[in-house]
């Protein structure tokens, strides 16, 4: 007698997104603008100083030794566009993460708990619904920054050793620095954008509270924090993913809002939203500057998109055979 062997859901999940083509592509495309952004940088030669100008080869089209053209000062733009796209990738998946997170915990215990903790919960989502968002981020960001010089010196002695040279500290802050400085922007974005995740794991955990196999663990005596992370959360997580990767992209291009205000990438540094600023100004004079970023951002864009369409039809359990 044979046992067939039994299948989970993120198996089945996995199963159902490799049949999906146009998921499968968006995650391949993904992996290799990741990929692409995060090793070339540090291969040595490979690429210029993206902050290097030379104004006597400004403006240029795309050749031999400048792929993308230069901008207005000369720098060469097939480096910047690697090297922003670095940073907004960063920005994307750090955000992201940390509104996420926060979004989890506090939807899920409202969700659970209920009643009038629950009731206190989402009059607070509702007020900060209400407040300006583009303000308060700017007025977190502000308010943070003081503290980025400090983390900066920090971090480069932590990496360097507080042995090191002037040119070994040096070299490192030249990396640690865009990085650094983009943690209150990490901080005051993240902050608050998990109003809308904390609504929707709230309701998720609020129907899977009353099915049948919660009602057995409590029956079990197990404890109340158990059941919400063991038990309840797991099966909340598909519309988690689903609204991870739509987020994403919303928090890539509120960064170039920001950056374009003064509050996120510092000059000369750049991301690919500072580089579409920098490019539909000079469009008339230099359309090689908005085209190359511009295709690297939506590229990223479709890509996270057709990922998460993949991603919801993947972990529908209505779909599943």
């Amino acid at each position: 007698m044979t046992t067939e062997k039994g299948s989970s859901l993120w198996k089945d999940a996995w199963l159902r997104l490799s049949h999906n083509k146009p998921a499968i592509f968006g995650l391949f495309v993904l992996i290799t603008i990741f990929l692409s952004c995060t090793i070339l940088p540090w291969i040595p030669g490979f690429l210029q100083d993206p902050n290097l100008p030379d104004l006597l080869g400004k403006n240029q089209p795309p050749s031999s030794a400048h792929p993308f053209g230069t901008d207005q000062l000369g720098r060469d733009i097939f480096s910047r566009v690697f090297y922003g796209g670095r940073i907004s990738i960063a920005v994307g998946l750090i955000t992201t993460l940390v509104s996420v997170t926060i979004g989890i915990v506090w939807g899920a215990t409202a969700g659970y708990v209920g009643g009038r903790v629950d009731a206190l919960m989402m009059r607070i989502v509702d007020t900060l619904y209400a407040l300006p968002f583009l303000v308060i981020v700017i007025l977190l960001a502000i308010t943070i920054e003081a503290w980025t010089s400090k983390l900066t010196l920090w971090t480069v002695e932590l990496i360097a050793g507080k042995g090191a040279d002037r040119l070994a500290m040096e070299a490192t802050r030249t990396w640690v620095e865009p990085l650094t400085t983009l943690v209150p922007l990490f901080i005051a974005i993240g902050a608050l954008s998990w109003l809308t995740v904390s609504r929707i794991v709230r309701a998720q955990v609020q129907n899977v509270a009353k099915m049948d196999f919660v009602e057995a663990a409590r029956s079990l005596g197990l404890g109340h924090l158990r059941i919400l992370f063991r038990h309840i959360l797991p099966n909340t997580l598909g519309p988690i993913i689903v609204y991870t990767t739509l987020t994403i992209p919303s928090v890539m291009l509120l960064e170039a809002t920001l950056s374009f205000l003064g509050l996120g990438v510092k000059p000369p540094n750049s991301s690919w939203g500072i580089l579409i600023k920098e490019g539909a100004d000079a469009m008339l004079t230099n359309p090689y500057l908005l085209v190359f970023p511009s295709i690297a951002l939506s590229s990223s864009l479709i890509a996270l998109n057709f990922l998460g369409d993949g991603l919801r039809d993947a972990l529908d359990p209505k779909s599943a055979k």
